[in-house]
C-alpha cells in the first residue's frame, strides 16, 4: 500500500479531541469495496485541555490482505484551540509485504519543519509540480486533517482544509451536503454530510491518473458526527469514488472511554 493510498482512509480515521478536561476516546473502522472487507484500523486518542494525541493501527483485511499485505503505526499530536488544530508531529510507519516504509513530519508554529521519507522518493521526471514557498504553512497532516473545530453542526462544512501527507499537498473542500441521523456503537445522534473536493496544489506528477481523477471525476462524502459537548466533530462514516469503483469506511465503534 503505497503513501498516497493511505489519504482516503485517513479522511475517515480520527477521533476528535476534547477540547477541555483530559478524555479518551476509542474507534474502530473498517474499509471496503463492494461489501468486501480491504482493511481496518483502530484508533486511540487522548486529550488533555488544549493539546491532543491519536495513534493506531492499521493493516489490511480479508481481499485487500491477500493482494497487499499492509500492516502500520500512525500517530498524530498538537494542539487545538480557537484558530484550530495546530499539529506538532505526524508519524506513520508500515510494512507492505516486506518492505518497510516511514513519514514522519514535523511542524513549527503554522508551518512544516521537517519531513522524513523512507525510503527516499525517486527522481521526477517534467510533470513533477514541487511544492512551493508558502505551501507548506497553515496545513494539517493526514490525521490532523480530519478534525474540524465549529460552533455547531450546520457549521462544519464550508471551509478548505489544506492537507500535507509529507509529499502530497492538497486543498480538501468541505460543502454542505445533508443532515440525519446515524448510529453505530457508541453512538447515536446527529450528524452532517459535506461533499470533499480534492485540489492537488503541489508535490504530484499531473499525470497522475488516481490523482486526476480523484480531482476531476471522484465524489467523496464524509459524514461527521459531534463528540460530546466538545465543539469539535469528526468522521464516522465516507465513501470515495475511485477508478474501479467506491470504496466506504465506516466506524464500527465510535465513543468516549473515559
Amino acid at each position: 500500500m503505497r503513501r498516497i493510498a493511505l489519504a482516503p482512509l485517513a479522511l475517515a480515521l480520527a477521533l476528535s479531541p476534547s477540547v477541555a478536561a483530559e478524555q479518551t476516546f476509542r474507534g474502530d473502522y473498517s474499509l471496503s469495496f463492494l461489501g468486501i472487507p480491504l482493511a481496518r484500523a483502530n484508533f486511540d486518542s487522548s486529550y488533555d485541555g488544549g493539546t491532543y494525541a491519536i495513534s493506531g493501527k492499521v493493516s489490511s483485511a480479508g481481499l485487500g490482505a491477500i493482494f497487499d499485505d499492509t500492516r502500520g503505526t500512525i500517530s498524530s499530536r498538537g494542539s487545538i484551540g480557537e484558530a484550530g488544530i495546530r499539529p506538532t508531529s505526524f508519524r506513520a510507519d508500515y510494512v507492505s509485504g516486506k518492505k518497510a516504509s516511514l513519514v514522519d513530519i514535523r511542524f513549527s508554529g503554522d508551518k512544516v519543519a521537517s519531513t522524513e521519507v523512507v525510503p527516499a522518493p525517486k527522481k521526477r521526471g517534467k510533470t513533477w509540480i514541487p511544492l512551493g514557498a508558502d505551501d507548506l504553512r497553515g496545513v494539517a497532516d493526514p490525521i490532523a486533517a480530519t478534525i474540524v473545530r465549529a460552533p455547531s453542526l450546520d457549521k462544519v462544512c464550508g471551509r478548505t482544509v489544506k492537507m500535507y501527507d509529507g509529499e502530497l499537498r492538497v486543498d480538501l473542500r468541505l460543502t454542505a451536503v445533508s443532515t440525519g441521523e446515524m448510529s453505530t456503537e457508541g453512538f447515536k445522534g446527529q450528524t452532517v454530510t459535506c461533499r470533499m473536493g480534492f485540489q492537488p496544489v503541489s508535490g504530484y506528477r499531473t499525470d497522475k491518473k488516481a490523482l486526476v481523477f480523484l480531482r476531476d471525476r471522484s465524489r467523496i462524502m464524509v459524514t461527521f458526527a459531534p463528540v460530546g459537548e466538545t465543539g469539535v466533530y469528526a468522521p464516522i462514516y465516507a465513501t470515495v469514488g475511485t477508478e474501479i469503483g467506491t470504496i466506504t469506511v465506516r466506524a464500527r465503534r465510535f465513543e468516549a472511554t473515559e
